[in-house]
């Protein structure tokens, strides 16, 4: 029997907190390699601090985040703000703030379905454009795990699951795993291998096939976070039903 592969990431006991506020409490879970995670969790749950710990650009108040050794990580944040009134074209912001070659710029625009925008200015991009030029940017390094943040946020439906097709896509290619943070529960089921929910700690977590086979799920289909929530209330609420596979936190989701 093969042994099981090294986490890439594994959280235990993770604590942040911002200013007075502790946003994130006790998280524990880990990212297996070319696995595809997704985040839900309403607005302020701490989905965005989670994946900034992870990088490291936020410190945890207690707790650790481990990565495996020479992991290299790719990272699209959820928002990026350009000044329309600055000159820079698509080629000229991948190379800031690490120069790349032309060589890698092409693949990475081209592995990310956005071969054409090399020459084109930021300021005027699409919003479905502009994400994946952030996509390009975070493959530049050839990640094991890539990060994003609400990379469908503007999107409209088709756009937003051509974005889910391409990522699906770019870990097939790579061989990388996905953490990704959404709030759009029907296409986390399609898209994910496992779903974490978060409220500023993990309420539950578990393969998306098992919370779409609850017939509440059809009634939520498309209602959002707020639905994803009220369906791990459901789920947790009949914890006894879980396969093996699934988890549970007594606290619930509330």
């Amino acid at each position: 029997m093969n042994a099981p592969a090294t986490p890439l990431v594994t959280l235990s006991g993770l604590d942040v907190t911002l200013g007075r506020q502790r946003v994130l409490r006790g998280v524990d879970f880990a990212i297996s390699p070319g696995e595809i995670v997704t985040i839900v969790g309403p607005n302020g749950s701490g989905k965005s601090t989670l994946l900034r710990a992870i990088i490291g650009a936020i410190r945890p108040s207690a707790g650790s985040v481990r990565h495996k050794p020479g992991l290299r990580l790719g990272y699209a944040p959820q928002r990026l703000h350009i000044d329309p009134t600055l000159p820079l074209t698509v080629r000229r912001f991948l190379g800031l703030p690490k120069r790349v070659t032309d060589a890698a710029a092409r693949e990475a625009l081209d592995e990310a379905g956005a071969g054409d925008l090399r020459t084109r200015q930021m300021s005027d991009l699409s919003g479905g454009q502009f994400q994946r030029v952030l996509l390009a940017r975070a493959l530049l390094g050839k990640p094991d795990l890539l990060l994003l943040d609400e990379p469908t946020q503007g999107l409209d439906q088709p756009g937003s699951a051509a974005f889910y097709r391409l990522i699906a896509d770019v870990r097939r290619r790579y061989g990388c795993a996905v953490l990704m943070v959404s709030h759009e529960l029907h296409v986390v089921m399609a898209a994910s291998d496992r779903v974490i929910c978060l409220n500023g700690h993990v309420c539950c977590e578990g393969a998306p096939e098992h919370v779409a086979s609850a017939p509440e799920y059809r009634a939520l289909f498309g209602t959002g976070t707020g639905g994803a929530l009220a369906l791990y209330r459901h789920e947790h609420d009949h914890a006894h039903d879980h396969s093996p596979k699934e988890h549970t936190h007594d606290d619930g989701c509330a």
